[in-house]
């Protein structure tokens, strides 16, 4: 065996070790170190190369842009059992009730605000399957309908900054996390807007699918309901642009006056200020609060580590450059290759989440993507995009899970009168995929929908460039005596002995 072919047999093996169901970050070590020590013994790099595995790992728990994602997280988990899910699902359901859709349509809006403040699936779907759910059942809204909304709402929680993908995703490609935020902005709001057309398109043609809701049924009408939709949103509108606003990860605000870090830390005193404006500030909620992100942060971290030894000696057995090779040679260029690359994500994500395809493979695809003149920002937020998938995937989809499982808790105690059958959540989950595929061509396709929102890089025209010397005082005389005198008064004074 040659160390051509060895690299080849990694990766395979890397597949098949994720395939085994074992903790990925343990699967990933133990295959890296195996393979390093096997590469060793064949001569293909020397044993203190392995030396550097203790650098890179303690280069993992320094890094400060990391610190952001258990921030982030405490502020998510706060969030979603603060009550504001509740809130502001009751206020939106009963403004768009009348209409058409309009318990989807407010499912696909909270989801998006509640993603621009969380960033954490499973607490979304979850909360909001618990509220909704119920209520579209009971108004005869069509099972497929009702469970899909409800998962695709839930997942592009993942899309939204101030998204934890994002921050993984600005940390594996070198970029900053206040330009990634930026960038999925454009393909955030576009998912929006393909939902939203996908439930009035529906509405008008299987107008029983999804009807309004009765105005009896309204318990609020008039200030008072409009009072209740921006007690929600208002705190929410505040909290998002002293986030991601402090951090440059707005449009049209160019400079950031704290570090991603920082900024999460603020969004985790935000939701403390939240949580106690709606009156469930508590110990148990703090603890439980803090338990998820603990649990979070090192599965994080775990996962890093591992995906460090397998990478490290992938590296040295030259991964990196027969990936290069394999995928610079693709017809198409640089849409070729992204077709490619997508098409492999979206059937890897059927077995892994977002974090081990952020951690394993992106460190593989980044530098091709690089040589080939790909945005980094434009390349993260489309892998971003295709990431959201992996919730959603029938039958593996994380978010079809959790749907299955509050389901099933709502039916024991009474809240919905059957029980959601797997087939109507696998079969409603479909149409949202191929939504956030459509959205994956258009980002492909359309770049502009990710670079419109970055900064404008200042381009300077050599051709038209002008260098002025100044006058010199030699140029403004002729007199030989006199240009002798000036280049004596110009001498530096000789050191004195």
């Amino acid at each position: 065996m040659t160390v051509e072919q060895f690299a080849p047999l990694m990766f395979l093996g890397l597949i098949l070790v994720m395939l085994i169901g074992f903790p990925v970050a343990f699967s990933l070590a133990a295959l890296g170190l195996f393979s390093g020590l096997y590469a060793i013994d064949m001569g293909w790099f020397p044993a203190n190369f392995l030396g550097n595995l203790p650098l890179n790992v303690f280069g993992i728990l320094s890094n400060e842009l990391l610190l952001a994602i258990p921030f982030f997280t405490l502020m998510g988990s706060l969030l979603e059992k603060c009550g504001l899910a509740e809130d502001m699902l009751d206020s939106m359901g009963q403004l768009f009730g009348p209409v058409r859709g309009g318990l989807g349509y407010s499912v696909i809006i909270v989801g998006f605000i509640l993603g621009a403040i969380t960033g954490t699936v499973a607490g979304q779907v979850i909360a909001m399957a618990m509220i909704s759910l119920p209520v579209m059942i009971r108004y005869g809204y069509d099972m497929k309908y009702a469970t899909g909304v409800l998962a695709a709402s839930g997942t592009i929680t993942q899309l939204v900054p101030p998204s934890l993908v994002l921050v993984v995703m600005a940390d594996q490609l070198g970029q900053s996390v206040g330009d990634m935020y930026k960038g999925a902005w454009g393909p955030s709001i576009l998912q929006i807007l393909f939902f939203a057309i996908y439930t009035f398109i529906l509405g008008r043609i299987y107008p029983h699918h999804v009807p309004g809701v009765p105005r009896d049924a309204r318990t609020l009408q008039g200030w008072a309901l409009w009072k209740k939709c921006l007690r929600g949103i208002i705190p929410s509108a505040i909290l998002i642009f002293t986030v991601l606003g402090s951090m440059g990860g707005l449009p049209g605000i160019n400079v950031a006056i704290a570090t991603p870090t920082e900024a999460g830390a603020m969004g985790a005193v935000g939701a403390f200020i939240l949580a106690a404006i709606h009156g469930r500030l508590n110990w148990p909620l703090i603890k439980d609060a803090m338990g998820g992100t603990m649990r979070i942060t090192a599965m994080v971290v775990f996962i890093l580590i591992g995906s460090r030894v397998f990478s490290l000696v992938f590296q040295g057995v030259d991964g990196g450059k027969w990936i290069e090779h394999m995928l610079s040679d693709l017809p198409g260029g640089q849409v070729g290759f992204l077709i490619v690359v997508n098409i492999f994500i979206f059937f890897l994500a059927f077995f892994l989440d977002f974090f081990e395809i952020a951690f394993i493979i992106l460190p593989m695809l980044g530098p091709v993507a690089a040589k080939m003149g790909i945005d980094q920002i434009w390349f993260g937020v489309l892998l971003c995009v295709n990431m959201q998938t992996s919730f959603m995937h029938p039958p593996f989809g994380f978010a079809l899970f959790y749907l299955r499982g509050i389901s099933d808790t709502l039916f024991k105690a009474g809240d919905i009168p059957k029980k959601v059958e797997s087939r109507d959540i696998y079969l409603g989950a479909i149409p949202w995929v191929i939504l956030q595929l459509l959205l994956v061509v258009v980002v492909i396709f359309v770049p502009e929908t990710v670079t419109a929102f970055l900064d404008k890089a200042e381009k300077v025209d050599l051709d038209k460039v002008q260098i002025e010397m100044p006058v010199d005082e030699l140029a403004n005389t002729n007199d030989d005596n006199r240009i002798t005198d000036i280049l004596e008064q110009k001498k530096p004074d000789e050191p004195k002995n």
